[in-house]
């Protein structure tokens, strides 16, 4: 699903070069759940936005789904973004103008889908707010605006999401009912999850760990590989 050969990602800071991610290697299989871990400043959130093809690396080559993301034009790398990547962020990134129901309808929409009502609720239905629908987020829970991030990643049946901190915004309680629901998403539809989190016990429940520090891989147990730090 996802292969990373040689990506690093170098920007300008007060005239000089710095280094946020270092040469890397990644290989995430269909149906995997990764973890991205690491402190603020490691590099997690850059990694991230580099898989998504939010950002472009400085070097090296990033494949999704079979596609080289480092090879396409902004048009046919949004195109690939809404229908292979659903997002869900730490603060939910949800319209306020919009209802639940609305925000959910979103991507279909922009996908010129005809069933975008009837989808979007039986999405709703799936993350358990079957009667929130007409509710705006400032109407919301913070766990309920959460689960509607998700059923609006998963509008488009997309094979991949992609989660930064998703309950770095919440309580224990619904932060763990929204890893149980990321979960039960994975199994039920077979999709990969990479979640970027600074909570080992959140990391905990992944298939697979890779911790950073620096912009570099410092654990063993990944599926990572990179330069170490000297």
């Amino acid at each position: 699903m996802i292969e990373l050969r040689g990506v690093s990602k170098t920007v300008s800071s007060g005239g000089q070069p710095l280094t946020i991610l270092h040469p890397l290697d990644l290989h995430v299989p269909n149906g995997q759940c990764l973890a991205i871990i690491g402190p603020s400043g490691s590099g997690k959130s850059t990694l991230l936005g580099l898989i998504a093809g939010l950002d472009s690396p400085s070097t090296g080559q990033i494949t999704i789904a079979g596609h080289d993301i480092t090879a396409l034009g902004e048009d046919a790398l949004a195109q690939l973004r809404g229908e292979k990547v659903g997002f869900v962020f730490q603060f939910f990134h949800l319209v306020p103008s919009l209802t639940a129901l609305e925000n959910i309808q979103v991507p279909m929409e922009i996908a010129g889908r005809r069933d975008a009502k009837l989808r979007a609720q039986a999405l709703l239905d799936e993350v358990g707010l079957h009667d929130r629908g007409h509710h705006y987020p400032a109407q919301l829970s913070g766990g309920e605006q959460q689960r509607i991030a998700i059923a609006r990643a998963l509008a488009n049946d997309p094979p991949l999401i992609l989660a930064d901190e998703p309950t770095g915004n919440l309580d224990s309680s619904n932060g763990r009912h929204i890893l149980e629901l990321l979960l039960q998403v994975k199994r039920a539809r077979g999709v990969t999850l990479v979640m970027v989190t600074h909570d080992p016990s959140v990391a905990a429940i992944a298939d697979a760990q890779l911790v950073l520090r620096d912009g570099r891989p410092v654990a063993a147990e990944t599926t990572a590989t990179g330069s170490r730090p000297a």
